[in-house]
């Protein structure tokens, strides 16, 4: 791979958003990141699936992230929908007795399946649960989401899902699950899409290290936590440059962090 161009600092931030927007947002940045799994599954009933548990997991080190969700899905096969449905929580426990991800281990990913597998039996799939927990009247994805988080629990056997399972009401920042919503909302050269009828203008940027360092930068936020206010805040910012859809820019402001063989996109 050739040396990617640097941006023109002496323009203005949208013309360099855009900028880092076309020169980075495409498949040949994609690794290592977990996202880049749900390339394997055409159909969008599989890959909601496959991208909660690889979204679930996506914290720590990035190539124990990658074996983690490799791992995970594997086990559940090709069509992991109907591994879902083809299962209880004790097949689950028992596929994942060994598992363990830092903080995690194979009880709070059976839990986490076993949720998943109920709402998917009541709704029909996690994207028409997700749907009907948007009200029209919300500014974004976060009352939806909070209904959403409280229904895996919910339906979440034994000790629950964990911290697999952020709460949105608590404050968190909740990066996975707006990842997540990123992934399956959000339709380009990057993010396969698969949830047409929720509008991209109401996600919320997944506020993780990377992103919460550009945005200060940016002066997006000057807050010193990247908690759920912060990510309001600078999904808010980026929003002044791309109103109907705010999350636009965040895979490839954050390869940078990831990347070693990309400069800074925001000082070039």
């Amino acid at each position: 791979m050739t040396k990617p161009p640097t941006i023109d600092a002496s323009t203005g931030l949208g013309e360099r958003l855009e900028s880092i927007y076309s020169l980075y947002n495409r498949r040949e940045y994609v690794h290592p990141d977990p996202l880049e799994f749900l390339y394997d599954y055409p159909d969008p009933a599989d890959r909601e699936v496959a991208g909660l548990m690889a979204s679930a997991l996506a914290y720590g080190n990035v190539r124990r992230i990658l074996k983690s969700v490799s791992s995970v899905l594997d086990k559940m096969g090709p069509k992991p929908v109907l591994y879902l449905l083809s299962n209880n929580f004790f097949d689950f426990e028992n596929d994942f007795s060994d598992f363990v991800h830092r903080f995690a281990r194979g009880g709070h990913v059976a839990a986490l399946l076993a949720g998943a597998k109920k709402i998917i039996q009541k709704y029909g799939s996690l994207h028409e649960c997700m749907s009907q927990n948007i009200a029209r009247a919300d500014p974004d994805v976060l009352p939806g989401l909070t209904l959403f988080a409280a229904q895996l629990w919910d339906n979440a056997p034994g000790p629950g899902p964990g911290h697999l399972v952020p709460r949105p009401e608590k404050g968190s920042a909740c990066k996975r699950f707006h990842l997540f919503l990123r992934w399956m909302v959000r339709c380009d050269a990057v993010d396969p899409g698969g949830w047409d009828d929720i509008s991209a203008s109401l996600l919320i940027v997944p506020l993780d290290v990377h992103m919460f360092r550009v945005a200060r930068r940016l002066c997006m936020t000057s807050r010193r936590q990247a908690g759920i206010k912060a990510a309001i805040e600078v999904t808010e910012g980026f929003k002044r440059y791309s109103p109907d859809d705010p999350v636009k820019y965040d895979f490839a402001l954050t390869r940078f962090g990831i990347r070693g063989d990309i400069p800074d996109p925001v000082c070039g």
